[in-house]
Parts: structure tokens; C-alpha cells; sequence
């Protein structure tokens, strides 16, 4: 009698054990729809900090490293130098550009070395005696400061860090831009490759134009290439133009010029087709 109703009653809880089991693991389900995927970082390079005596603060500095760094082991690669290189600047774009670029061939590989900033137009403008240029920023000017880190501080820190060749190159747009020039005609020894996409040649009414060809006979020994290029809005001073024909001009075999118009594109949107463009110039692969 006793083992009969034991029977009766499994036979009726055991529907229940099984609804239960059912909504609990329903709930697990349910649970784990409802909470966030797992995620990790997404790595495209690497960042450091530099402290930098010269400047009196402590810069960031974002490197993209292309796989022909590790393949071979013991591979060395030039530098390509940009300021405006912060991740939330031109840094992203610009390693894209390396990687398909790269990756499919039409570049040689580089290691880009973006310079986050900190105050732009201090550090990217050159001394200036126009009123309207002093209203910019509470400091301006300083850009020979600026290239005293790169070739003391930066230069060296980059070269510790990875393996490198001796060649190198810097690009930049707008104030940028300027300061590639700038730094063509008074420190040409200092990259090999200057590239400047609607640089600021309005600066101080135009002055680093004007004394250009001066600064060009005093280095004309040395090897470099420019490469300037302007959209439908730049150069509406004709400053960009009139460097190009100074360049041009030159006569230097040690100088090789480029100058290139983009008149569908903008001065937002220059950048990123004009670099596309002379990175597969200036860096072709040997054939």
C-alpha cells in the first residue's frame, strides 16, 4: 500500500521537477541574452609617453608598426613623422592608409609616428609679426622649439624603440602643412621626404614664402623632396603657388618638387586623397 501511493506521488512530482528544470534554464538563457558580450581591446598599434625637456611637458606619441616589421624578424623600416597624430587627429587615417597601401603593394612599408598635440598652434606655427596671426592662441610661434624635440627627443626615443633606417619623411596638412615647409627651408637635413597638403602660407603675411629663395641657396647641397598639394579652397593667396614656382624654379638636382591641384576636394577633406595619391609617388616599391 505504502510503496503504491510512493509511486502515485514521484509519478505526480516528477512533471514538476522537469517544468522547473525547464524554467531555470530558460532564465540562464534569457540572462545571458540580456547581458553584454565579452570584449577586448582593439590594438592597431602602439603609444607611448615622452617627457621632453625642451618643451616642458610630457607627449604622447601613437605608433603604427606594418607587418613587414616582424617579417622578417630583424627587418628595418624608414619613419614617416606626422604631427596632428593623435588618435582623435589624423593618426587612424593615416595608418589606414600604410596598411592597404602596404598591403597591397604600392607603398614600401614605413613606420608611422603620429605626435599627439598639446597646444597646435603654438607648436606648429612659425614667429609671425601680423597682428591677426598673434589673436590665434595665447602662444604662437614656437615651431623651432618644436623641431628642437623632434631631432633631440623624439628622433632618438623613436630609434631606441624600433628598428629603423636612416630615412625619414614628415607629412602634415593646413598649420601642419606650414610647418613642413618651414622645416624644409630651415632645417632641410632633418627628414628626407616633406609632404604638405594646403599648408598655412598665409602665416606672417606670407614671409616664409618670400624668403624661400634664400633659405633654398643656402641648402642646396643637401637631397630632399616636396610635395605640396591644394584643394578648391586653398591658396587663395596664391602663397602656396608662388612657392611651387620658387621651388621649380630652383634648378638644384639635389631638389625634386611636386605640386598638385585637388580641385574637387576641400580643405576638410583634402588630407586623406591627397596622401593616398603621394604616398604611392614618393614611396613606390622598387620594381
Amino acid at each position: 500500500m505504502d510503496q503504491a501511493r510512493q509511486c502515485r506521488t514521484a509519478h505526480k512530482t516528477a512533471p514538476g521537477i522537469l517544468v522547473a528544470m525547464k524554467r531555470a534554464v530558460l532564465a540562464l538563457i534569457a540572462t545571458a541574452l540580456m547581458s553584454p558580450a565579452q570584449s577586448a581591446p582593439l590594438t592597431i598599434g602602439e603609444t607611448f609617453t615622452l617627457v621632453s625637456a625642451t618643451l616642458g611637458e610630457t607627449r604622447r606619441i601613437n605608433v603604427y608598426l606594418p607587418p613587414a616589421y616582424t617579417a622578417p624578424a630583424d627587418a628595418r623600416l624608414p619613419v614617416l613623422y606626422m604631427p596632428d597624430g593623435g588618435v582623435a587627429e589624423d593618426f587612424l587615417h593615416i595608418a589606414g592608409l600604410v596598411q592597404v597601401l602596404t598591403g597591397n603593394g604600392t607603398m614600401r612599408p614605413f613606420i608611422l609616428v603620429g605626435i599627439e598635440n598639446t597646444q597646435r598652434r603654438r607648436d606648429l606655427s612659425g614667429p609671425t609679426q601680423n597682428a591677426d596671426d598673434l589673436k590665434m592662441a595665447p602662444r604662437v610661434g614656437e615651431s623651432q622649439a618644436f623641431r628642437t624635440f623632434i631631432r633631440r627627443e623624439l628622433m632618438p626615443a623613436v630609434r631606441a624603440r624600433y628598428r629603423t633606417t636612416d630615412e625619414t619623411a614628415i607629412v602634415g596638412e593646413s598649420l601642419a602643412g606650414f610647418f613642413v615647409v618651414e622645416t624644409l627651408l630651415k632645417e632641410p637635413d632633418l627628414f628626407n621626404t616633406y609632404i604638405a597638403f594646403e599648408p598655412s602660407l598665409w602665416w606672417n603675411s606670407g614671409g616664409l614664402v618670400k624668403a624661400a629663395p634664400a633659405d633654398l641657396r643656402v641648402s642646396r647641397d643637401r637631397r630632399r623632396t616636396i610635395y605640396l598639394a591644394t584643394s578648391s579652397e586653398g591658396d587663395v593667396d596664391a602663397t602656396v603657388s608662388q612657392l611651387a614656382a620658387t621651388l621649380a624654379a630652383d634648378g638644384s638636382p639635389q631638389l625634386t618638387s611636386t605640386y598638385v591641384k585637388y580641385p574637387s576636394e576641400r580643405h576638410a577633406t583634402i588630407f586623406h586623397p591627397a596622401a593616398l595619391v603621394a604616398f604611392r609617388a614618393l614611396f613606390a616599391p622598387p620594381k
